[in-house]
């Protein structure tokens, strides 16, 4: 399987990552987080799990259990350490230990390395054993607020290493070994393969969006940190001098979070029964479908407040699609204001790309080829696969020089 990556990456890029997984073979790995489906942590694990194993190394992943409260409770942490601003109950960190130690008694987590992603698990450390612990951390973290970063702070400072993003994310009070890796899309996968025209025409027409007209596309969870409100407000800015524009906004639920019906809510008021506003709520498994809509989109929109990487912008590049994004988190990396898109700050600032974009297709053809070479040389699933291997070879060795 490794070999078909051959035709994006090059062979010296594949046999680099073989030679790697051939000196991890001993190990035992384990993969933890919070929800198998909705979201790119998910995503992710659903391709890189069995690459890895693939390559013959001894991968397994288990996510954790949770009932509406405990999610409710890691769904508000998240929003106080991106946004900083998020008032905590004080026994929302009750819960959170609770759950920690039901899922470390029913989780087994004897193994050599245990990647934890993200805040939800991360207490399971409390209860390791043995191994080597790194904290994957998907979230922007660069702001959070203080008291449910100090709470974190104590179960992230125990790991022997911590992943971010970008260099923005990692911590100066964390005494803890820093990798920045970025994470990544399979160009292999249903989200991101070739589909023919038909195929694209079909799926679009099946949710009643007319392929004839220009297309505003945004793919991302219903979730005010991406603000589909600023997204609807830059649609209606963009239709007074583009008359036939179309919005779609694609989402999916995610049962680790519960304010994803309420924002959808919020978002259906805000369109107000414009016919040629689409908000679709698919299931989480509906990559063939964002896949064809991110390719008939016109342009692409990721106007997130706050961002950890935003996968969806590689996706889209890759589909050489100009993006219009958030000036946040890892967005910035992926989006080279007016080389494969523009970052915008303002609702006004978004619309206004979005008809320039609209009114030069020349420009929108050759910010989709530059885009989709940026995520072939820095955000395909084998970059993020040979970092990893490397994290775990380099962080095994710093342990043992240590010990």
């Amino acid at each position: 399987m490794i070999e078909r990556y051959i035709q994006f990456v090059g062979e010296d890029e594949v046999d680099a990552i073989v030679k790697l997984a051939e000196r991890l073979q001993d190990l035992s790995i384990l993969h933890v987080n919070s929800t198998a489906a909705g979201g790119g942590v998910a995503e992710i694990l659903n391709r890189l799990v069995p690459l890895m194993r693939e390559l013959g190394l001894r991968v397994d992943w288990r996510v954790i259990r949770g009932d509406q409260e405990f999610f409710t409770v890691t769904k508000t942490f998240h929003n106080a350490l991106q946004s900083g601003a998020v008032e905590v109950p004080r026994h929302f960190y009750e819960i959170y230990d609770r759950w920690q130690e039901i899922n470390a008694n029913e989780l087994d987590l004897d193994y050599d390395v245990v990647f934890i992603h993200d805040p939800q698990p991360a207490g399971l450390v409390k209860y390791r054993k043995r191994g080597l612990w790194i904290w994957r951390c998907h979230i922007d973290v660069s702001t959070p607020n203080p008291e449910v970063w100090s709470f974190l702070r104590r179960y992230v400072s125990q790991y022997d290493a911590a992943i971010f993003h970008i260099p923005e994310f990692a911590r100066d009070d964390l005494e803890i070994l820093q990798l920045l890796i970025p994470p990544s899309i399979d160009p292999l996968s249903p989200k991101n393969m070739e589909l023919p025209p038909t195929a694209v025409e079909r799926v679009v027409r099946k949710f009643d969006v007319d392929p004839e007209r220009p297309i505003l596309l945004q793919v991302s969870r219903f979730d005010r940190a991406k603000d589909p409100l600023g997204v609807v407000e830059a649609y209606r800015l963009a239709r007074r001098r583009m008359p036939g524009l179309q919005l779609v906004y694609l989402g999916s639920p995610a049962h680790d979070d519960p304010e994803g019906e309420a924002v959808y809510k919020e978002t259906a008021e805000a369109a107000g029964g414009d016919p040629d506003i689409h908000l679709l709520m698919l299931p989480p498994d509906s990559h063939y479908e964002v896949n064809a809509f991110q390719r008939a989109a016109t342009v692409v929109m990721q106007k997130s407040i706050r961002e950890g990487f935003g996968l969806t912008v590689s996706e889209a590049l890759w589909k050489k699609k100009p993006v219009i994004g958030g000036k946040t988190g890892g967005i910035k990396i992926q989006v080279i204001h007016g080389v494969t898109g523009f970052l915008a700050a303002s609702p006004r600032t978004a619309a206004h790309y979005a008809v320039y974009l609209l009114r030069e297709k020349r420009l929108r053809e050759e910010m989709g080829a530059a885009g989709r070479e940026h995520v072939r040389r820095n955000f395909l699933i084998t970059h993020q696969l040979r970092r990893y291997l490397m994290a775990i070879a380099y962080v095994a060795k710093r342990a043992m020089w240590s010990g």
